[in-house]
């Protein structure tokens, strides 16, 4: 006998105990933080809605992350206080203005705006946490995590690091599949205070058992057959979703029977059971009425939980129609509603099925009536109002609401958030030339306070704020407007040339704002681009001096004569160094402290290139202290590069290859910050003996320096280069790879770059005969140095003049003045020369003893090639070769091969296979082979270890 039942109920809750109890548990031991992951479908709404259907659970307040990219930041979190009575707060719930205009009669005064982001997203954080507390929230419950806002899993963060006894719980629900390796929810459950409980519920697949007892439970509680239960298991994988949503359109389709006392598949191997979601619920939706089919396509193109009145408007239904088209479908199981009137759909993918069937002509109806619902609602939600009327192709609501929403993300703190719905209105939308030019300073200035580094979107940035520009009918004013932030944004990428040709533009047409015209003529003050002289650099530094002296805001005047006095060190003026005297080391900000840290590093920086050493320790210290305090991870590597180059000078080289290496993988994405780690890596390889990858290392710090723009960064590399060179008799070489270098200093005129540059130049001219040039070069050095106090260059310059005289005493004069910065290496490299002239001049004794020294001194550096070179010269006059102590690396089955080794060395300087297999002319292949048996014979896994582990392993050292 066959029969069949008049509905399909719906799905008992199986499968779950366990996890439910779990959940119970750890939120009866507060402050608890729970998350529930798993895969869409898979229950974790359904697990959560049994647990706030008990009676004797806590006071929970409930939010859902809606699936839009344009989420408003803190969307989720404002949306969970909608509809609550606001209760008694402090003046600190001022802050709450913003995201609460409707309680805008009974909140305190607005609070006064603080310049920095960062402590206005503080402050509001506190007023949220205030609220939470006030209206004596026991658990916060966040579904759908995957989807929010970088601010407000920021703010569950900042609940989690404040959980104390009275403080809320939190339950976060997502799929772990959408969470990607940066996102804060990573960090959730990290840190955590003391005391809190601490719970992840992992939700599997159901078991057959469990599907079996879900697919009985929607079909009046009778048994299913054995066959049909492995059928749907198989075929669903035992997600909770596929099982329902198939079971649903199979008895839509009559494909299900009761026989037997059991419910069976009709024709089990002839008819097929709907491949996925997707198609289960178009076909089920169709079964509807057209007035639900139209519900339904309006909840799907809201896509959050929405009401009655604003589904209605969205479908062009009646309210009472609506109310019934919602009736059938929550009856189908298509719709759910909440306890505040509102309606979503069951699952989000097959709200993503209704939507995707929605034809594309009929979508920009649904979404234009969208954003007419939505802005009948207080406050109006600008960011999804700004989604609707995108879709809608509404450009100017788009663009209002646009700019609301980025208004408010910037208000949050949020600038990533609000560069990306600004450059998208600029990229999709036709507005009039006045909006395309308020919209872009917008995006350009949210743009310059993004904490994210060089990365696509601002690259994005670059090429939106660009085609703007190319906008007919912009004033010079507004070009002026966009140009300012935009070479700003060039120098971060690295693009110095065409940030100072923007920043020269900005500047004629900034007269109404003088902080932005004085920042902008400091940036043009910077002499690392262009080919401007000192001169006309200083000139835009008088300028900008001029405007700061009229600007009243404390902060404002700090920040700008500080950058001033970094340029005027970078330019070798030596006043720099009295407006550098009265720094202050501390700010009572936030923006503040990290404009202080930015500026002593930049001092730092210079007191570097002046071999002030002593100065750049103390000024990297502040900066770096100060980074630490504002957790600026960025600035930090910034610091740590700089410091790494002083203990390179100053001859403290222990770590500093794992120092290289490290900064190198932080800052791929920096190009100049990734340089300097390249540079660093090229001289320890240099120092080594390492020929070929110093000479690979130095090269691309030339090429890419110069590509970039960045003239001073091209000095050190060159003569590095010529150097190498040098030691093969290739002058002609040498001198060519100077001359560039060389001609861009006497261009500038800004001889303190010259340390390395000069000596390297001299000694080319010298080695190719011409002496005349060489003694004319070293008096343009000296006059170039003349009145400023810069020992490194000094130094250089006593070099200079020992190459021209070639004396003991000339060289002892150099040595002498390195030694006294201090500087180590070159101090030992001008003591080499100092015995290599009293051997020449007869003085064989006292020169093979000073030789000596050298080669113990320079092994114990770490310099082991140069130590190489002077044994050999040792050997050479007939003594003795000290034997020192070499390390090295492990015997047996863990030794590298030469080539094993060649590729190490080019991991260590933090080139790519691809990179590597060029350098070292063999196939991607074979280099993949080394790179593989090296990590095996160090016993690592990942290129990071392997680097770090063959300098602690010594494995250079047989190569000397």
């Amino acid at each position: 006998m066959i029969d069949t039942s008049p509905a399909v109920s719906a799905a008992r809750f199986v499968g779950r105990d366990r996890e439910l109890a779990a959940l119970r548990g750890a939120l009866a031991r507060p402050p608890a933080i729970v998350l529930v992951e798993g895969e869409a479908g898979i229950g974790k709404s359904r697990l959560l809605r049994e647990w706030l259907a008990a009676p004797e659970r806590p006071s929970a307040l409930v939010s859902v992350c809606p699936p839009l990219r344009e989420s408003l930041t803190l969307g989720p979190i404002v949306d969970a206080f909608l509809g609550v009575e606001r209760p008694l707060l402090s003046d600190l719930a001022g802050a709450l203005r913003p995201l609460f205009p409707e309680w805008a009669a009974d909140l305190p005064p607005a609070l006064p705006p603080l310049d920095d982001a960062k402590a206005a997203r503080h402050r509001l954080f506190r007023a949220l946490d205030e609220l939470l507390r006030a209206l004596r929230v026991e658990v916060l419950v966040l579904e759908d995590a995957h989807w929010a806002d970088e601010v407000t899993l920021e703010f569950l963060l900042f609940v989690i690091s404040r959980q104390q006894s009275d403080g809320p719980s939190l339950v976060i629900s997502y799929r772990p599949e959408e969470v990607g390796d940066g996102s804060l929810l990573l960090r959730l459950t990290s840190r955590l205070p003391a005391g809190v409980t601490q719970l992840r519920i992992a939700l599997a697949p159901l078991r057959p058992d469990d599907t079996a007892a879900l697919v009985s439970s929607m079909l009046d509680g009778n048994p299913i057959s054995q066959e049909f239960t492995a059928f749907l298991h198989d075929r669903t994988g035992g997600v909770p979703l596929a099982l329902e949503e198939s079971v649903r359109l199979m008895f839509d389709r009559a494909d299900l029977v009761f026989r037997d006392g059991q419910w069976v598949r009709l024709k089990l191997r002839e008819l097929r059971v709907p491949p996925t979601v997707r198609d289960s619920t178009r076909e089920r939706v169709s079964r509807l009425s057209p007035a639900a089919q139209q519900a339904l396509r309006a909840a799907a193109t809201l896509a959050v939980p929405s009401s009655v009145a604003t589904i209605a408007m969205t479908a062009d239904l009646s309210p009472d129609a609506c109310r019934g088209a919602i009736a059938e479908a929550a009856a189908a199981g298509v719709l759910d509603g909440d306890d505040r009137g509102r309606w979503r759909f069951r699952h989000v993918l097959a709200c993503i099925a209704v939507y995707e069937a929605i034809p594309l002509t009929d979508r920009r109806q649904f979404h234009l009536l969208a954003g007419r619902a939505l802005e009948q609602l207080h406050p109006p939600p600008v960011a999804r109002l700004a989604h609707h009327f995108r879709e809608a192709g509404e450009p100017q609501s788009w663009a209002r609401y646009a700019e609301q929403g980025a208004e408010l993300a910037m208000a949050s703190g949020d600038h990533t958030k609000a560069v990306e719905l600004l450059v998208d209105l600029l990229s999709r939308a036709v507005l009039p030339p006045v909006d395309r030019a308020r919209v872009a300073r917008m995006a350009g200035v949210a743009a310059l306070r993004r904490r994210e580094p060089v990365d696509a979107l601002y690259h994005r940035v670059i090429r939106t704020l660009r085609s703007v520009l190319d906008t007919p009918g912009l004033s010079a004013r507004q070009q002026a407007e966009i140009r300012n932030p935009l070479g700003r944004l060039l120098i971060t990428g690295g693009e110095a040339q065409a940030a100072l040709g923007e920043l020269e533009q900005a500047v004629a047409n900034l007269d109404h704002d003088p902080v932005e015209a004085a920042r902008a003529m400091t940036y043009l003050g910077w002499a690392y681009a262009g080919p401007w002289p000192a001169s006309t650099h200083r000139r835009w530094l008088d300028r900008a001096a001029e405007l700061t002296a009229q600007i009243d805001s404390p902060a404002q005047r700090l920040n700008l004569a500080g950058n001033r006095a970094a340029a005027l060190l970078m330019l070798g003026e030596e006043e720099a160094w009295d407006l550098v005297a009265g720094l202050p080391v501390d700010g009572p900000t936030t923006a503040e402290r990290l404009d202080l840290a930015r500026i002593h590093v930049n001092v730092g920086t210079g007191a570097l290139i002046w071999g002030r050493y002593a100065d750049a320790e103390e000024h990297l210290a502040v900066a770096m202290r100060l980074a630490e305090a504002e957790q600026a991870s960025r600035l930090q590597h910034n610091v740590r590069l700089e410091q790494a180059n002083l203990a390179w000078n100053t001859g403290r080289w222990e770590g500093l290859a794992e120092t290289s290496a490290e900064l190198a993988d932080a800052d791929r994405d920096r190009p100049a910050h990734y340089l300097g780690s390249i540079r660093l890596a090229a001289r320890l390889a240099a120092a080594a003996g390492r020929r070929r990858v110093a000479e690979e290392q130095f090269r691309l710090v030339l090429e890419e320096s110069a590509r970039l723009g960045a003239a001073d960064d091209t000095m050190e590399a060159a003569a590095a280069l010529a150097r190498l060179w040098l030691t093969d008799g290739n002058s002609a070489r040498a001198l060519q790879i100077t001359d560039e270098p060389m001609e861009t200093v006497r261009r500038k005129g800004i001889w303190i770059w010259a340390t390395d540059l000069v000596p390297a130049r001299v000694e080319a001219l010298l080695a190719a005969g011409d002496p005349s040039a060489a003694k004319r070069l070293v008096d343009q050095f000296a006059r170039g140095l003349r009145g400023r106090t810069a020992p490194a260059p000094r130094a250089a310059l006593a070099v200079c003049r020992a190459f021209l005289q070639g004396t003991a005493t000339a060289y002892d004069r150099a040595a002498r003045a390195w030694s006294a910065l201090p500087r180590p290496y070159d101090a030992m490299r001008a003591r080499e020369r100092q015995a290599a002239a009293l051997l020449a001049a007869g003085h064989l004794e006292e020169g093979r003893e000073l030789l000596a020294a050298q080669y113990e001194q320079l092994f114990r550096l770490g310099a082991r090639g140069d130590a190489d070179r002077v044994a050999q010269r040792l050997r050479e006059h007939g003594a003795d070769v000290p034997r020192l102590w070499r390390g090295g690396r492990r015997g047996y089955g863990d030794q590298l091969s030469p080539r094993e080794l060649d590729v190490v060395q080019l991991v260590v300087a933090g080139k790519t296979n691809r990179e590597i297999s060029r350098i070292l002319s063999k196939s991607p292949a074979t280099v993949d082979q080394q790179l593989r048996a090296a990590m095996r014979k160090l016993n690592v896994n990942s290129r990071t270890a392997l680097a770090v582990k063959a300098v602690e392993a010594g494995v250079f050292a047989d190569e000397l």
